[in-house]
């Protein structure tokens, strides 16, 4: 705890303040406040915490144990780099013989040894370089990365991706030979050698995957990276651990930003209450640290060293950390020679008393034909009441007639509507006609199918319509148009050359000729061969 200057305390203003000190590690309570406004860690030890008291500090801080002396003298700053301050024009007294720079003389020179020097032909004179000094401090003499341009590693960058892009480059070229290869020579295979050229093209697919199995490899995430611990003087390995922390799940202090929510300890990376109390609980992942104390093997291993405690406690040679093998074999017999001692004490109670569950079972009459309804009787033993059942009525109106109607809605039922049987109507709130309207609906339904057959025999029969003739892609064509089956093929011929002469600018040849007259063959294989981009069979034209 950051306190002031030691002032003597009575025991339960002691005692108080040793009880505040654990509810601010537990988290209970707020943590104490420094002069800045800034929390003070509570599991800062407390001869770190308190000041001297030759500072007479009045509230409670940690400024004396940061360094309150500084050197105005020390920088961090760099040369810089190639900086020049001033060109001569003729050579100067006591400048560099060899380049007429006046910040350094020939010995330390770093221009290449003219033939003869600035000193003599006086010409071409060197700038005079930008000197300077540095008093680094402590930090700055130790940084092993002081004065580095991090603007240089652009060309480290730019190198790889030239490479990379260069590769993918090859490989594209590779696939297309291949497919190119492949498309030549299905035309000169037969039927019987199928089934080497499938082979032959699963080769050569494996062969173009090489590269990128290697980068995919270079890719994977260190979740099996193995690392040593190395606690020993010597550099000795203590084990190895695995790196199962998957980066894309939430830290647990992010699930709720509320101040007020679970604590969360940084210095143990704990939180044992849950974040999300209110949640739903089959799509939470994490309900804090006491759930997994209090379930799985947290819970068997709790039990197993609470045997350990109660066998030592009982005069047993037992130790959990001594001995965890001999204290689980115990405690595994012990379970196994008490859930023996359960049934042995069962069977000797059964063996004693009986077993009233395990006799005959009583007749289903018995068993069915007891009641809390009462029933009277007479001397002669006929039933005089309580037999009668109550019909079960429901909530809605029962037999209420409308209308005129003899009968309830719902009574008759025809080409899937309901109705009135009294007079067939399927209208619910119609009036009731009696036998006169059903016999008049039953004329009508004759008038109206002698109506359709009449209609039926007199209709002419439609003339067919003749088909409209589509182009390859819907649009319509003229009825003049006529297309040539020769002229059609070599127009298919010419828009695949075409195609492949815009794949690979290498193929065009240097005389090109340009005809601006298209046929309507040369139309109808544009067509043909057109790319539609929304075409769900894309794919397979392709």
């Amino acid at each position: 705890m950051a306190t002031a200057s030691v002032a003597f305390k009575s025991r339960e203003d002691h005692r108080k303040q040793i009880e505040l000190e654990e509810a601010r590690k537990a988290g209970l309570a707020p943590a104490e406040v420094d002069e800045d406004g800034k929390e003070i860690n509570p599991h800062i030890p407390q001869y770190m915490s308190s000041a001297p008291w030759y500072l007479n500090a009045e509230r409670p801080s940690l400024k004396h144990q940061r360094k309150w002396k500084s050197d105005p003298n020390y920088t961090k700053s760099w040369y810089d780099r190639g900086a020049k301050i001033f060109q001569a024009d003729k050579y100067r007294k006591g400048a560099c013989q060899n380049c007429g720079a006046m910040t350094h003389d020939s010995k330390s020179c770093m221009e290449r040894p003219r033939k003869v020097g600035a000193q003599w032909t006086n010409k071409h004179i060197a700038p005079d370089e930008k000197i300077e000094t540095f008093e680094l401090d402590y930090d700055g003499k130790r940084d092993r990365w002081n004065g580095y341009d991090a603007s240089s590693y652009a060309l480290v960058i730019e190198r790889y991706e030239a490479r990379d892009n260069a590769r993918r480059k090859y490989l594209k070229e590779q696939q297309l030979k291949k497919l190119e290869e492949k498309n030549n020579n299905q035309n000169d295979e037969d039927g019987d050698g199928d089934g080497d050229g499938d082979s032959d093209e699963e080769d050569d697919e494996d062969d173009l995957r090489v590269d990128e199995a290697k980068v995919d490899e270079s890719k994977q995430m260190d979740f099996a990276k193995v690392e040593k611990r190395v606690r020993t003087t010597g550099g000795g390995s203590t084990g190895t651990v695995r790196n199962l922390r998957i980066r894309e799940d939430t830290a647990k202090y992010l699930l709720n930003l509320d101040v007020n929510s679970a604590h969360y300890d940084p210095k143990t990376r704990s939180m044992r209450e849950d974040p999300l109390p209110d949640a739903d609980p089959n799509e939470k992942f994490y309900e804090g640290d006491n759930q997994y104390r209090n379930s799985g093997q947290a819970l068997e291993f709790k039990q197993l060293n609470i045997h350990a405690w109660e066998a030592f406690d009982k005069g047993q040679d037992i130790h959990m950390q001594a001995a965890p093998s001999q204290a689980e074999l115990l405690y595994k017999n012990y379970k196994v020679i008490k859930e023996k001692l359960k049934y042995q004490t069962k069977d000797t109670i059964l063996e004693r008393y009986g077993n009233a569950a395990a006799e005959e079972e009583l007749p289903r009459e018995l068993l069915l034909g007891q009641s809390e309804r009462e029933v009277e009787y007479d001397r002669a033993g006929r039933i005089i009441k309580g037999q009668e059942l109550a019909l079960p009525r429901s909530k809605y109106e029962e037999d209420v007639f409308i209308n005129n109607h003899t009968c309830v809605w719902g009574s008759w039922w025809k080409d899937h509507q309901w109705g009135y049987k009294c007079c067939k109507q399927t209208i619910r709130n119609s009036y009731c006609t009696g036998a006169a309207g059903i016999e008049a609906a039953e004329a009508v339904n004759e008038l109206m199918k002698s109506n359709i057959a009449r209609k039926g025999a007199t209709e002419e029969v439609a003339a067919p319509v003749e088909e409209k003739r589509l182009a390859t892609w819907g649009t319509d064509v003229p009825d003049d148009l006529e297309l040539d089956e020769k002229l059609l093929a070599e127009a298919l011929k010419k828009e695949d050359i075409r195609k492949r002469e815009e794949k690979d600018e290498r193929k065009r040849k240097y005389n090109v000729r340009w005809e601006d007259e298209v046929t309507a063959e040369d139309m109808e294989a544009y067509r043909m061969k057109k790319v539609h981009h929304d075409d769900p069979m894309k794919a397979f034209l392709s």
